[in-house]
């Protein structure tokens, strides 16, 4: 994935935001395989509060990296908003960090299943007190599309999540 200058500025304030607060952050990712991670530590100083990496890309990763269940996963599929909300509280439990994003798709340009078309992605932003939010995307474009495009999505839906 290349940079983006959209995801810098995004970063940029998050970074902020954290270290006001004295946060940290930990991403659990599918489908953009690291591509969150890569944006969040692309600035000088995330050390101070960027947490973990987790790429979960296939199920059992997910399970046995940040303890989504084998029946959420059957019940709903990889491809979900309850898994994406799993993977987020997984992710802080796991880290110890105060928040969480996640994000779980299909990049393409196969794995398409009925009603979840290439370019499907679904995200989760985890924080304190269990607070969670969840998000659902159809994104258009090849696979290094639907993959920046998730990756900003991620980020400014934690900017909202921390702003709120």
């Amino acid at each position: 994935m290349t940079g983006n200058p959209d995801s810098t500025r995004l970063v940029e304030e998050i970074a902020h935001i954290l270290v006001l607060r004295q946060h940290t952050v930990t991403t659990v990712e599918s489908c953009t395989g690291g591509g969150i991670a890569h944006a969040l530590t692309a600035i000088a100083g995330s050390s101070a509060w960027f947490e973990y990496g987790f790429v979960t890309y296939s199920n059992p990763a997910k399970t046995e990296m940040v303890g989504v269940s084998t029946g959420l996963l059957d019940l709903y599929g990889a491809v979900s908003v309850e898994v994406a909300s799993a993977m987020a509280s997984g992710g802080c439990n796991k880290s110890g960090a105060d928040h969480a994003l996640s994000v779980t798709g299909i990049a393409g340009p196969g794995g398409a299943t009925p009603g979840k078309p290439v370019g499907t992605v679904c995200f989760g932003w985890a924080g304190p007190d269990n607070r969670m939010t969840t998000g659902l995307q159809v994104f258009s474009g090849d696979r290094e599309s639907v993959r920046n495009q998730s990756v900003v999505y991620s980020l400014s839906g934690f900017l909202e999540y921390l702003d709120n």
